[in-house]
């Protein structure tokens, strides 16, 4: 219990005098997966729409693969990256490896099937006829996609709000393409949270990790906060 105890009021103590290595730690979290969660839903809530309201060759291929996406291990996930960027690789003379661009990718991949599936299950949760009355009106299919995402707006806000969940609380596809540390040197410009909260712990240093996983806590709570507050429909005004 002391140990509890003592590193909480630590990691208070950290918090409240602002300090400088863990504020970088959380800067460089929410740029890195707030980046990946904008490309995941740019490409994730797409391909779910189109998957709910087109039928294509290949489209149960698709399906599965956004499938398998969304439990895909984010182990291999890494690896998958790191082979891509290794310095022998296809993309090696990028020299992306142990950057933050590698960890942006690796998130994106393992964030963008969750805003897919889910995106495609809240469409499918529409009534049909809605569809078939905007294609009847002469509605383009670019026009008809946006108004199934217009009405089905809190759930797809609720699928970003997931891919952000699941790109910001990722750690082992960071780990590997970050680098936390690298031949016995720590890497600072590529620790996360959910890195620098393993490293911490290995070290034995439980005041950042706790004051770490607060803040990690804290800002899923608040992103989930705003997006349900844009999901939810404006209040009706009472005709008087």
């Amino acid at each position: 219990m002391d140990l509890i105890r003592e590193g909480f009021a630590d990691a208070l103590r950290l918090l409240a005098r602002g300090d400088a290595a863990t504020l970088r730690i959380v800067g460089l979290s929410l740029f890195v997966s707030g980046l990946a969660t904008l490309l995941a839903a740019l490409v994730g809530v797409p391909v779910g729409v189109t998957l709910a309201l087109r039928r294509f060759p290949g489209r149960g291929l698709v399906a599965a693969l956004v499938n398998t996406g969304m439990g895909l291990p984010p182990v291999i996930v890494g690896l998958g990256v790191s082979l891509l960027l290794w310095r022998s690789g296809p993309l090696g003379p990028l020299a992306l490896i142990y950057t933050p661009a590698a960890m942006i990718l690796a998130q994106f991949i393992v964030a963008a099937p969750l805003a897919a599936g889910l995106t495609r299950a809240a469409l499918g949760l529409l009534d049909g006829d809605l569809v078939g009355a905007l294609r009847a009106d002469g509605a383009t299919e670019r026009r008809v996609a946006w108004e199934v995402v217009r009405a089905a707006r809190p759930q797809v806000l609720v699928a970003v709000a997931a891919a952000f969940g699941r790109a910001i609380s990722e750690v082992g596809a960071s780990l590997m393409v970050g680098g936390n540390f690298v031949r016995g040197e720590f890497l600072d410009s590529t620790r996360v949270m959910t890195t620098a909260i393993a490293l911490e712990v290995q070290r034995g240093e439980f005041a950042r990790a706790i004051a770490l996983g607060l803040l990690l806590l804290a800002v899923a709570f608040l992103v989930n906060a705003v997006l349900v507050r844009g999901a939810a429909p404006a209040p009706e005004r009472v005709p008087r």
